[in-house]
């Protein structure tokens, strides 16, 4: 019986260890609504995963209105089948990026604003988007293939992160599916480009 207590309250003393140590370190390493994201285990999420849904979520966002604008104002069929292939894309992972932030207790990054300081993620400003919007035919069509380069410039750059850095298998395999499409488009979009 005494060999037992020996074994029996090391072993439980350090389960109570662990379990402290994976409590108390949830809540350091997250800047993203708290400690809720650290977490990995509830649902294999990681604070980037959070964040890379956070912040495409708005970036796709704004891609859609891009492509909505296309519908009407481009005047290339090679614009408008770019354009409607974005809508098809990017709605749907809208869709799946915000259920996974739903079901990880995080809110929806709908705060993400435009400004005229649109930083290093590829998103246009308020003035870049009241530009495009009052062009049609091929001053649109030309402008719209050049910003729409740069957003997925940005795009690739969040969703390479993901690869590299998230833990959510879904969200990994999406940005890996986000890496390789809007590579391809950045390459057709830049082949429609007039000199």
């Amino acid at each position: 019986m005494n060999t037992m207590k020996r074994v029996i309250l090391p072993v439980a003393v350090l389960a109570l260890a662990l379990t402290g140590c994976s409590g108390g370190d949830s809540g350091s390493h997250d800047g993203h609504g708290g400690g809720k994201s650290a977490a990995a285990a509830p649902g294999g999420h990681n604070p980037q995963d959070v964040m890379f849904a956070q912040e495409m979520v708005p970036h796709h966002k704004q891609a859609l209105e891009m492509a909505v604008l296309a519908e009407t104002r481009a005047e290339s069929p090679e614009v408008r089948k770019i354009a409607a292939r974005i809508k098809g894309a990017q709605d749907p992972e809208i869709t799946a990026m915000t259920g996974w932030l739903k079901g990880w207790n995080e809110s929806p990054s709908a705060d993400h604003e435009m400004s005229d300081d649109t930083g290093g993620n590829g998103m246009m400003s308020t003035g870049e988007m009241e530009e495009l919007g009052g062009l049609k035919g091929a001053a649109f069509d030309q402008l719209f293939l050049e910003l729409m380069i740069k957003h997925h410039q940005g795009a690739v750059a969040m969703a390479g992160d993901e690869v590299d850095s998230g833990s959510f298998g879904p969200a990994k395999a999406l940005a890996q599916k986000i890496v390789d499409g809007q590579t391809a488009e950045i390459t057709e979009m830049r082949a429609l480009l007039k000199p």
